[in-house]
């Protein structure tokens, strides 16, 4: 009996700190919940989080609610954002199922997550989101932890988060296409529109350069698959005795594995043949597009297609008149990543003088149209060759004699604007991807960050062959520091707020606020028009501008700005003019207004009153309702100009505030200059500031 009272003594002493956990934890549940519903995200993370770190802190205790694996429907956690009509649904649902079928765990852990995000947390929202990836429940965290990762500056991390995202097509359909126009502001934002420093190194003498040329390097289904051309033994000949395959190009392809690229395999028939075949490209549809010509017939080169079925490939055969033409040389493919367009360079009758790029239409049939020059600033009267589109940054890159250079082909780039569907002119890519010699078959991957070019800068026997060359991107950095000062004092501001804005709205403001020095620091992007401004209550605000636009080097950037109180009374507006005894504003005083009118937009945080008043001659009455009658005009214009009537009151004072006293005047002789300057001086237009929205507001609401 002893025993047995003992043994429930012992069972109360266990189960005892077990209920008071789970009790404090259903009680951190309950107060987290209610604060995500009335989105209190700041005490909503603060609950959550205490869940999960008893969690990992009590994981030897059998807790019921945390053990059990319940199934439930949990709430979308986020709001889809509209679409039509006759998508509307279908995303819907699909938002449902991404977040359906779950662990309370796993459920309260997404919560933590979004709730850090929804409070801008974004420090906390990165690791929370990437565990969330990694045990694989909501398909949307890998949208989400992209985003968190975007909002703390990590660029490259967020675009190859968004790229798995992308991959695994599991996500919102909203999403993932909001996920791949995050991509694309990634990109810009690790500056992959301008030259950037690379690391440049010799690709291995036993996979890439085993042969007496090797060139033409194209990613094959991604990173981890290469294909490319190659002159060297085992190749396909038709009489090995007649013919030496070292001196015969045939295509290859190799695959990463780990970090060491395998023995390459040769396509062999009937990709290969005893002619010469290379540069190539196969299609996201399995469709392979590559060169073919003879030493017989040195005029001529045509691009072949060849269809794949369960891996092997059926007999080629050479495109039409649309792409190729007899007695010319047409080679080099590139198919777009949409496959919506084939890039190949041809001397062709049509061109500038040369080899130049031509682009033909693909359908969604695959039916190759009519070839269309892509003509100037791209193409020149000398050689463009080599053509690789990077859909991801709309970049044209290719190789040229015609442009300037270091020597030889050179590597150039060529924005496509999107809007014109216009080629930008070209920018040479400069060392240490070219050379004095000639470099070409530069293709870049999908995030911009590696890749490879042929080059024969190097040395070898005959004075010249191509070899291949991998390399990595080095992203230029740009920074901006400074102070904001006082005006008066010389004094550093505490607290003051710094706003810095794309000047084309292709990204979200961003803002810093100055430490006890005064002091301000943050990354910029390369390929931005920045404007500043600095802000502090009680200051007029102080504008700047910074460009990284064209830069191709790593810069640091300084502004200082120095602030000028708001003064406590009126601030005269010199020079505005009215008709004779009207209120209609003259040409001159709309460029004055024009000058109060940047300064409230400049000062977005301030309202005035905008006050108008006459001399002493004339009426009282009239005086009033004439100086009314003028402030108005003067707010009407400055409405007109797009400052918002809320921020403004006009008010007319007439004689009743005059600068010079009537007593003073009254000494004067009559219409004598210091009478009439006197009454000059009283009639007047002014400004004074008499409100001012906290800048905190303005940072959390913009």
């Amino acid at each position: 009996m002893k025993s047995a009272i003992k043994l429930v003594y012992f069972f109360i002493f266990l189960a005892g700190p077990l209920l008071i956990f789970s009790q404090s934890k259903k009680v951190w549940i309950d107060l987290a919940d209610e604060a995500y519903g009335r989105r209190d995200y700041a005490n909503a993370a603060l609950y959550y989080s205490k869940v999960v770190d008893d969690t990992s802190a009590l994981r030897s205790y059998v807790i019921p609610y945390q053990a059990q694996l319940v199934n439930l429907n949990m709430p979308s956690l986020f709001k889809v954002p509209e679409l039509s009509s006759t998508r509307r649904k279908d995303s819907t649902n699909l938002a449902k199922e991404n977040v359906a079928k779950t662990s309370k765990y796993d459920f309260i852990l997404y919560r933590l997550a979004q709730s850090y995000r929804l409070n801008f947390d974004y420090s906390h929202a990165v690791p929370a989101f990437k565990t969330c990836v990694e045990r694989n429940v909501y398909a949307d965290a890998g949208y989400f932890y992209g985003l968190s990762l975007m909002n703390e500056k990590q660029y490259q991390e967020a675009l190859t988060a968004f790229d798995t995202y992308l991959e695994a097509r599991k996500g919102t359909d909203s999403l993932l296409l909001l996920a791949a126009k995050r991509e694309t502001w990634c990109f810009f934002a690790l500056d992959s529109l301008i030259p950037r420093k690379a690391s440049i190194h010799l690709m291995d003498t036993f996979v890439f350069n085993a042969g007496t040329s090797n060139f033409a390097p194209m990613y094959y289904g991604g990173d981890d698959k290469v294909l490319f051309t190659s002159a060297r033994k085992g190749g396909v000949v038709t009489d090995p005795e007649k013919q030496d395959a070292r001196y015969f190009c045939d295509l290859y392809f190799t695959t990463l594995d780990d970090t060491i690229w395998q023995r390459p395999i040769n396509f062999g028939r009937p990709i290969n043949t005893s002619l010469h075949e290379g540069a190539a490209v196969v299609t996201p549809d399995e469709v392979m597009l590559f060169t073919r010509w003879s030493n017989n017939s040195r005029n001529e080169a045509f691009i072949y297609m060849a269809r794949t079925s369960g891996g092997k490939f059926f007999d080629a055969m050479k495109l039409n008149t649309n792409v190729n033409r007899p007695g010319y040389k047409t080679q080099q493919p590139f198919v777009s990543e949409d496959g919506k367009n084939l890039f190949f360079s041809s001397n062709r009758p049509g061109g500038k003088g040369g080899f130049d790029i031509w682009m033909s239409p693909i359908d969604e049939n695959g039916f190759i149209g009519e070839a269309t020059n892509i003509g100037v600033p791209v193409n020149t009267e000398a050689d463009e060759v080599t053509p690789f589109f990077h859909d991801l940054s709309k970049t044209l890159y290719f190789s040229s004699n015609g442009h300037p250079g270091l020597g030889g082909l050179d590597v150039l780039k060529s924005s496509l604007n999107v809007d014109d569907s216009m080629y930008q002119v070209p920018v040479n890519l400069n060392a240490p991807i070219n050379s004095p010699k000639d470099d070409s078959y530069y293709i870049t991957n999908h995030l911009g960050t590696k890749g490879f070019v042929a080059s024969d800068r190097k040395d070898c026997e005959g004075g010249h062959c191509y070899n291949i060359y991998s390399y990595n991107n080095d992203p230029i950095k740009f920074d901006l520091d400074g102070h904001v000062y006082d005006g008066k004092s010389g004094d550093p501001i505490v607290s003051a707020l710094v706003t810095i804005k794309d000047v084309h709205d292709r990204d979200e403001p961003f803002y810093i606020v100055t430490d006890e020095e005064g002091y301000y620091k943050t990354d910029l992007k390369a390929n931005f028009e920045y404007f500043l401004k600095a802000q502090k209550s009680k200051y007029f605000g102080r504008p700047a501008s910074v460009v990284t636009e064209g830069l191709t080097d790593s810069k640091h950037f300084e502004e200082n700005f120095v602030l000028d109180k708001i003064p406590e009374g009126d601030i005269e507006i010199e020079g505005v003019e009215y008709d004779f005894n009207k209120a209609t504003l003259r040409p001159k005083s709309m460029e004055i207004l024009d000058k109060i009118v940047d300064l409230l937009q400049l000062n977005d945080n301030l309202s005035i009153e905008l006050s108008s008043h006459t001399d002493s001659r004339g009426n009282d009455q009239y005086n009033l309702k004439l100086s009314q009658a003028r402030a108005q005009s003067c707010v009407d214009y400055m409405i007109f100009k797009g400052i918002s009537k809320k921020r403004m009151i006009a008010h007319g004072y007439g004689e009743s505030r005059p600068i010079i006293p009537q007593t003073q005047i009254d000494k004067m002789v009559d219409k004598s200059p210091e009478f009439e300057a006197a009454h000059q001086k009283n009639r007047r237009t002014a400004f004074k500031v008499i409100g001012e929205t906290s800048l905190n507001l303005i940072n959390t609401t913009k």
